[in-house]
C-alpha cells in the first residue's frame, strides 16, 4: 500500500469539509459538525474549537479543517 500523496490528501479533505458544510458556505460551524458527528460528545468539540479555531470566529475554515485533519 502507498502512502497517500499532499494532492490526494488534499483532495480527500477537500471532499470530507464539503460533506460536513452542510450549507456551502466555506465554513463548518458547531451545528453543521454535530449535524455530521452526532456521537461526538460536548467536550470534544470545545476542545477541537480551542486548538483549530486560528481565528475565533466560531467556524472552520478549509484551511483550518485540513491543519487539524489526519
Amino acid at each position: 500500500m502507498s502512502a497517500e500523496t499532499a494532492d490526494e490528501r488534499l483532495a480527500r479533505l477537500k471532499k470530507e469539509f464539503a460533506s460536513i458544510d452542510g450549507d456551502g458556505d466555506g465554513f463548518v460551524t458547531e451545528a453543521e459538525f454535530r449535524a455530521h458527528f452526532p456521537e461526538l460528545p460536548a467536550g470534544a468539540l470545545g476542545a477541537l474549537e480551542d486548538s483549530a479555531d486560528a481565528d475565533g470566529d466560531g467556524r472552520f475554515s478549509l484551511e483550518e479543517f485540513v491543519r487539524i485533519m489526519p
